[in-house]
């Protein structure tokens, strides 16, 4: 119905019976039947419910307008005969990892907003959600990993974001790692740094020899950024702002190297996540007005709806790095440069089954074990 068809209607004034008032004007109350009572109630708890359902209407107003921003910008969908699974995997989706939903979450070296290729993935990162009990967990793939880039070329790891953007550098990890990723979220300096500054800031604990190195690599990205930046001054835990925060997961010369900096990556990513579960219906309308356009992704709106209503219940519980500690090594491989290398990746694939999906008794497929035994004929006589 719309405005102009609604037209005002005058309430006649309820003329009441006789004996209500006589009793009125004797000053007698009238004794309200108990189904009266009864009525009124329900009428208020009706009122209350409608209440409740507008305000939620609003809430789901704000986070839909939100989602509806990645349709404008950063939205890519990937054939799905275009993605790798190895054939184990697909059984493994009908038990051990059933129930599980992978994400690639990439990271990439630019301040000029190109998120889509020609840019090696600084960051890899995989997040494996438990659909049932909302448990998270993170593992880093360190970019310099030695691994089949998809192609049967072998190299560092990012350099299959650079050749072939998200598509390549998905398959890359499934091929390599059993894995079943379909869907990915690429974030430059800019969208991280936004992000981090529309939730607030977050708490990271600055120690002496990561202070040494901050405020260098602020100066490098607020002037290819075109915007200011704050020093930051102290050690211990304390509040930073987008760009310091930034500036803290790019941090690699310190004790742990690369290691260390993935591991910096994951703490601020924990951070994110820790802020925006107590984030406002507003700074979720800010993050979607500023941050979304900066944002390379695969998901459509249902799924980012669908993941948004359970924010509340993810909970990141555990995160590691891959190759697994004691099974790498690093060493200069050739004209590729100074790597990571799975001593054994079946290994390193069996013990990443184990940790994501609980799967212990895993045994990594064919097409992994040929890889392995290629990285160790490759890299076998350059190791450390």
């Amino acid at each position: 119905m719309t405005t102009e068809s609604r037209k005002p209607v005058k309430k006649k004034k309820p003329v009441r019976p006789d004996a209500e008032r006589q009793a009125s004007s004797t000053g007698k109350k009238k004794k309200v039947p108990a189904s009266a009572k009864k009525n009124s109630k329900k009428k208020r708890t009706k009122i209350l419910l409608f209440i409740v359902e507008i305000f939620v209407l609003l809430l789901m107003v704000v986070v839909l307008y939100g989602v509806l921003k990645t349709e404008k910008v950063g939205k890519v969908e990937i054939p799905e005969e275009d993605i790798v699974i190895n054939p184990i995997v697909e059984q493994k989706e009908e038990t051990t990892m059933k129930g599980y939903r992978n994400i690639a979450l990439f990271g990439v070296d630019s301040t000029t907003g190109a998120l889509d290729k020609n840019t090696r993935s600084d960051s890899i990162m995989i997040a494996s959600i438990n659909l049932d009990t909302g448990e998270c967990k993170l593992v880093s793939v360190y970019r310099d990993t030695y691994l089949n880039l998809s192609n049967d070329s072998y190299n560092k790891c990012n350099a299959a974001y650079a050749k072939g953007g998200p598509k390549q550098a998905i398959n890359m990890l499934n091929m390599n790692l059993d894995m079943n990723i379909t869907d990915f979220v690429t974030v430059g300096f800019a969208g991280l740094t936004d992000t981090i500054d529309a939730l607030g800031g977050i708490m990271i604990d600055v120690d002496s020899e990561e202070l040494k190195h901050i405020n260098s690599y602020q100066i490098c990205m607020a002037e290819d950024l075109k915007r200011s930046y704050t020093p930051v001054t102290d050690t211990g835990y304390q509040l930073l702002d987008g760009l310091q925060a930034t500036a803290y997961c790019r941090i690699r010369y310190t004790a742990g190297d690369d290691f260390k900096r993935a591991e910096r990556q994951r703490e601020v990513l924990m951070a994110i996540a820790d802020k925006a579960k107590s984030a406002s219906p507003a700074t979720l309308n800010t993050i979607a007005n500023d941050v979304f356009k900066e944002v390379y992704t695969s998901l459509d709106i249902s799924e980012i709806l669908e993941l948004l209503g359970d924010i509340g219940k993810y909970e990141i519980v555990d995160q590691g790095g891959f190759p697994e500690e004691s099974m790498r090594a690093t060493g200069t491989i050739g004209s590729k440069g100074s790597c990571v290398v799975p001593v054994n990746l079946e290994q390193n694939v069996a013990w990443l089954h184990g940790f994501l999906f609980k799967d212990e008794e895993y045994t990594p497929s064919d097409q992994v074990k040929e890889y392995s035994e290629k990285i160790k004929a490759d890299t076998s006589g350059y190791i450390n």
